[in-house]
């Protein structure tokens, strides 16, 4: 027995229901009944099915019911019938327990297999040694108001020493590019956003990937061209989406249309409140990408890409003139709300 979970784009909508089974939600879909709207990009009808599964003996306990029911029905033997029926659900309670089995998601089959990987620390719970820091308007490695620092194992973005907001965006680099990786990151929202601080900021942070080196980075360049895992936090009461997708610098395709939008929202629930958050990121070089929150798919895309329209484009552009981003650096934010990381790791993955 396999309840479908359906997402249902249609225009600029995106919507995702339960249905028991792929009819239902076909009946639903023809009669035009969707649920949790959310803005999109212009695409064409499609849809596509997520399924999960529920316990093994369900289906043969219901069967096994309506066959005894029948032959209850007939017989009119009601001793027998209970009997048979409680000695079924004694037997099915004590298999199921014993097996213990239970569908897995992607986080629980990463840590069944961590024996063995190579997990690389990029926050080590100590320092900032590997990271280089980049403000707008300061030049790199000045670390600008203190405000990227570790206290008690957490890598903390504060803001205690701003009297207020002054578009000083800050990105925090590690030292070393990657292609083809997992990363993992722990994160919460907690505090006052700081005076003056835009409205868009709120709760929001980014994982900026495939992205520029620190280096080469301009002055008074607000964000790095790269690809953004937008991170983002509730207001307590409306639905606000986290692991979207922004692309300073950049484009990516979805279902082979070219997406131009500067953010895309994913699929995922809204996190209220300052509770620890956790994340992952899948990246095959320049083909594919994927977002996952609590270990479960809420966005993929393919083919990051510089965009034409950006002024850094052709600062960027290779002498061959592949616009695809195969691999860059991964930083974090300062963007006026406080944020505190308690892991951010990656697995490098082969290259198929």
């Amino acid at each position: 027995m396999m309840p479908v979970a359906a997402k249902i784009i249609k225009g600029r909508k995106i919507y995702q229901y339960l249905a028991p089974n792929e009819i239902n939600i076909l009946s639903l879909m023809k009669r035009q009944i969707y649920t949790t709207p959310l803005k999109l990009q212009n695409f064409n009808f499609r849809y596509r099915f997520d399924t999960f599964e529920t316990p093994d003996f369900i289906l043969p306990l219901l069967w096994f019911l309506i066959i005894n029911t029948f032959f209850f029905i007939n017989s009119m033997n009601k001793r027998t019938f209970i009997l048979k029926t409680a000695v079924l659900v004694l037997a099915v309670t004590f298999s199921s327990c014993g097996s213990g089995r239970k569908p897995q998601n992607d986080n629980q089959a990463q840590e069944q297999t961590k024996t063995g990987e190579n997990w690389i620390q990029l926050f080590n719970g100590k320092d900032l040694n590997d990271w280089k820091i980049k403000f707008k308007g300061y030049e790199l490695g000045e670390n600008f108001n203190n405000t990227f620092r570790v206290e008690d194992g957490l890598l903390r973005v504060r803001y205690e020493e701003w009297e207020e907001w002054g578009s000083q965006f800050g990105h925090m680099f590690y030292k070393d590019e990657f292609s083809h990786y997992r990363l993992r990151v722990e994160y919460r929202f907690v505090g006052e956003q700081v005076k003056g601080g835009p409205g868009w900021a709120f709760r929001n942070n980014g994982l900026m990937l495939h992205g520029q080196t620190a280096e080469s980075m301009e002055l008074n360049q607000d964000f790095p061209v790269s690809v953004e895992v937008q991170l983002l936090g509730g207001d307590g009461k409306n639905e606000r989406s986290t692991m979207n997708l922004c692309t300073p610098g950049t484009n990516v395709v979805m279902e082979g249309v070219l997406i131009e939008d500067h953010c895309i929202s994913s699929g995922s629930k809204t996190f209220h409140g300052d509770q620890w958050v956790s994340v992952e990121v899948e990246i095959k070089g320049g083909e594919i990408i994927r977002h996952f929150v609590d270990g479960r798919e809420v966005m993929y895309y393919e083919q990051p890409q510089l965009d034409p329209r950006d002024k850094y484009y052709e600062k960027f552009l290779p002498a061959d003139g592949n616009k695809i981003i195969s691999k860059g650096t991964i930083s974090i934010q300062a963007e006026s709300h406080p944020t505190d990381f308690r892991k951010i790791e990656l697995l490098v993955l082969d290259e198929e």
